[in-house]
């Protein structure tokens, strides 16, 4: 079972960038689609980010289009979630996700498609 940890969450101002990890533990990450989601008290879960599990493809919520990059290093076992432009409206606390079928396309949009979930970062951007 893997183990998922994000980091890189903190107070941010309007138009500032940040970059989020994503460290897996216990298992590779190297074959699996990995995710990005977010969430605030009001809303459910949102899909924010993926990527495919060789990599090759990406794929964004619309609200994030244009200002978010999803990557991967599976020499380090870690994704990443590159974050411009931010708005105070990306306020939420992000999770890291990943599946439990090796080289299979998950729908990216749907939570109940992850298997694995971090503990998230909670992510605050100021106006």
């Amino acid at each position: 079972q893997v183990r998922l940890v994000e980091s890189g969450g903190r107070l941010v101002q309007a138009g500032g960038t940040l970059r989020l990890s994503c460290e897996a533990s216990a298992r590779t990450i190297s074959g699996y689609a990995m995710g990005w989601f977010r969430q605030t008290p009001e809303k459910e879960r949102e899909f924010v980010a993926g990527i495919s599990p060789t990599g090759a493809s990406t794929y964004y919520g619309d609200s994030v289009k244009g200002r978010f990059t999803a990557s991967r290093d599976n020499g380090v076992n870690s994704a990443y979630l590159q974050m411009n432009k931010l708005k105070p409206e990306d306020t939420a606390v992000y999770y890291c996700s990943t599946t439990d079928e090796r080289y299979a396309d998950p729908h990216y949009a749907t939570p109940a498609e992850w298997k694995f979930w971090g503990q998230g970062t909670q992510v605050t951007v100021s106006s």
